[in-house]
């Protein structure tokens, strides 16, 4: 494996022009990112023990169950959302110390060109968008699952219902639940019709309706069955049934934040199906699903953007250069927030609404690296 490894690294110098300096660079990147978001992890997690340590005692919850229920799922989950703004902040802390100590200057007068000077943080940022986009479509979709597990289980978060769910099943049915509860997996006083002809011609209502996740069925309890002809019409009741429909449980979650649980193939797969149904959140899922791509996207942006910020030398020092850099960065959160708006309002296609900030700040940094010092 080790020469492997040695193999590979050779071949990439050889046809890179890769140099002491360039792995320099990278070093103090990827070493200050990680830096950055170890510090921040510490802040968030000490203000959230202060939070929750109290309703951790009054539950008698062991300290490990708390580490790996709770805290390896909620950590991953923050890394990830701070993940492209630390990147913008770890850029223009290391550019600017370089700059102030006339690296920079010393680098190009040396006969580097400015574009030879970006490769490090380029082979830096895309490394930083493959992790990212690991994380966002795989790991932290299971982390986040596992985190709402802990919290249904130990803060008695038993209660989370939706109420009066119209779905469309099929091209010609369509289910009515009138109370659905996502923990239990069981709805109440649920209603599945088939119509032909805009008639209703087969109807099953029940009091309540529950998931078998081991038989894979459905459980009706204290149904009654109408099959409608032209001529007649047959009446069946019991007090349980086993029964398919061409449903499964996290359909009836009418919840935006489901989908943060679902890999990138789930989701894709459950958005068909929620288009298929006519769900009123689909635009909501289709948001989340460009979000995983469209964001580790931006740390490129965001490195480069952070670049062209800090590169000059500034006589007022690093500080100037943060606080550029920071109004820059609130200025893409707000463009993202409000492109978000407008995509769940139905304005903007969720593709345009997650992409939009993207495109205008990847216009903004070409200009700013345009006046970059060379």
């Amino acid at each position: 494996m080790k020469e492997r490894w040695l193999a590979f690294r050779d071949a990439f110098r050889e046809k890179t022009g890769w140099k002491i300096l360039d792995a320099y660079i990278l070093r103090k990147f990827l070493g200050g990112l990680v830096y950055a978001i170890a510090l921040l992890m510490t802040i968030v997690v000490v203000f959230d023990v202060s939070e929750n340590i109290q309703r951790f005692m009054d539950k008698n919850i062991p300290v490990p169950e708390i580490i790996t229920g709770y805290y390896l799922n909620f950590i991953p989950y923050f890394i990830n959302l701070f993940i492209p703004l630390f990147t913008f902040i770890t850029v223009i802390w290391i550019t600017s110390k370089l700059s102030s100590h006339n690296e920079i200057i010393s680098i190009l007068g040396n006969g580097v060109s400015f574009k030879r000077f970006l490769v490090p943080y380029l082979v830096g940022s895309i490394i930083i968008v493959i992790l990212s986009l690991i994380m966002a479509n795989f790991i932290v979709p299971h982390t986040n699952e596992r985190l709402n597990e802990f919290k249904y289980t130990n803060f008695g978060r038993n209660s989370v219902q939706s109420s009066y769910l119209h779905i469309k099943n099929s091209d010609n049915s369509y289910v009515f639940v009138e109370r659905w509860d996502r923990n239990e997996e069981s709805g109440f006083f649920f209603t599945y019709e088939e119509f032909n002809n805009q008639k209703v011609t087969y109807k099953i209502a029940a009091q309540k309706i529950k998931y078998n996740d081991e038989k894979a069925v459905w459980e009706l309890q204290n149904y009654s069955c109408r099959k409608i002809t032209d001529d007649d019409e047959i009446i069946t009741t019991g007090e349980r049934m086993d029964t398919v429909f061409n449903l499964l449980p996290r359909n009836l979650d009418q919840d935006a934040f489901i989908s943060e649980t679902m890999t990138f193939k789930e989701l894709r797969q459950f958005i068909k199906e929620e288009k298929k149904r006519g769900s009123s959140l689909v635009q909501s899922f289709q948001i989340e699903q460009h979000k995983r791509v469209a964001n580790p996207i931006g740390i490129i942006i965001m490195t480069f953007l952070g670049l062209s910020v800090s590169s000059r030398k500034s006589a007022r020092g690093v500080g100037v250069h943060l606080f550029i850099g920071m109004g820059l960065a609130f200025t893409f959160i707000f463009f993202q927030q409000i492109s978000t708006v407008f995509s769940v309002s139905g304005n903007l296609p969720p593709v345009l609404g997650t992409w939009i900030p993207n495109i205008i700040f990847l216009a903004i940094t070409i200009w700013m690296l345009r006046f970059a010092q060379k």
